[in-house]
């Protein structure tokens, strides 16, 4: 579902420009997700906040901070206040949390079924978490499971969000 006006446990999901958005872009490309216009997804907070990961940690900001992006906010239908509560309680919880653009290649490494033993533990493991995945585990955190095709915890980018939530696709992850 999408709307305009942000709400708490929205997520917004937006273009990242020049060579970091080129290169999330091929990341989220050699996952399968395409080669669309949304590299980046942060969850709304109350107060006019949001949680979002960034390169030097998990923060939250402001989210007047993207008044002038083009920004889709969306969210899962039937999503009830209690569980966009429960959703803002666990995404406070990850602030700091690092990030790490390896999870993309992680994230390809099992699309593509290369035999990596640990890969799954890996990716559980090192508490990295780029913007998707860290949307998608405090979602998870309220026990509001996003996806239902099967994939991993983490195995999530900003255009599966987009597929799943704004198209309402929902593909089997490889």
């Amino acid at each position: 579902m999408m709307h305009t006006t942000p709400m708490p446990a929205d997520i917004g999901l937006t273009r990242i420009a020049g060579p970091t958005g080129r290169m999330i872009r091929i990341g989220q490309w050699l996952n399968g997700n395409g080669f669309a216009d949304y590299e980046h997804a942060f969850l709304v907070l109350p107060g006019g906040t949001l949680l979002e990961a960034e390169p030097g940690g998990a923060r939250i900001r402001p989210l007047e901070e993207y008044t002038h992006s083009r920004v889709l906010y969306v969210y899962p239908p039937g999503l009830t206040g209690q569980q966009r509560a429960a959703v803002c309680a666990a995404a406070r919880r990850y602030v700091g949390v690092p990030y790490s653009f390896l999870d993309y290649g992680a994230i390809a490494a099992h699309r593509f079924r290369l035999p990596l033993p640990g890969l799954r533990r890996y990716v559980a493991s090192t508490r990295h978490q780029i913007c998707s995945q860290l949307v998608d585990q405090c979602y998870q955190d309220a026990e509001v499971h996003l996806f239902a095709d099967g994939r991993w915890p983490g195995y999530v980018t900003p255009m599966a969000l987009y597929g799943l939530l704004a198209r309402g696709e929902q593909v089997l992850a490889a």
